[in-house]
């Protein structure tokens, strides 16, 4: 069975996954209908856990509704070495190398794993630890806050797997891991 890092998230047209404050507004920009979740169920049913940085981590237990997610949440931290009592049975600290923490994870049994903000998206793609991005633009604008994208050590060639369009505004677009590009 293949296993596979995976990438999903909402970016704006010029390349930014939060505002300069850190908001996170922009994304509810185009109304969607009713039912329509954006393939997320289909992309959550792929995934074994999710491994955040610990800025994510923070941004999702601020929000004002119940924990979203019913698989294993793994916070990438330098500085937290715990998670709050209140999220105790829901996430777990984890360090290290990115190779060493992919590989430990996977010997839990925790195959397929869903990668998740921004300072931890840039440090797998320049570890080369992302097998897939599901992106997912916004028509909007910011003009700054949290880059998605960063410096590689080496050019990345990704194949396009599928682009969808949403609410007729919102594009979303799969691709997968291709050959290195020589530079």
């Amino acid at each position: 069975m293949r296993v596979a890092n995976f990438v999903y998230i909402g970016v704006s047209l010029d390349g930014y996954i939060a505002d300069r404050d850190g908001g996170l507004d922009w994304l509810d920009r185009v109304p969607v209908p009713e039912g329509e979740d954006l393939g997320w169920a289909g992309f959550y049913g792929r995934i074994d856990a999710l491994l955040m940085g610990r800025v994510t981590f923070e941004t999702v237990c601020g929000f004002d509704v119940d924990w979203p997610y019913d698989k294993p949440v793994f916070v990438l931290s330098g500085t937290m070495t715990t998670v709050p009592d209140a999220y105790r049975q829901r996430a777990e600290v984890v360090g290290g190398p990115l190779p060493e923490i992919v590989a430990a994870l996977r010997g839990r049994g925790f195959g397929n794993l869903y990668i998740d903000g921004g300072a931890t998206i840039r440090s797998f793609l320049r570890a080369d630890l992302i097998d897939e991005l599901i992106l997912t633009r916004i028509p909007v604008l910011l003009g700054g806050g949290v880059p998605l994208f960063g410096e590689l050590a080496r050019p990345m060639a990704l194949e396009h797997v599928d682009t969808r369009v949403h609410a007729g505004a919102i594009v979303q677009s799969h691709y997968r891991r291709g050959e290195q590009v020589s530079r």
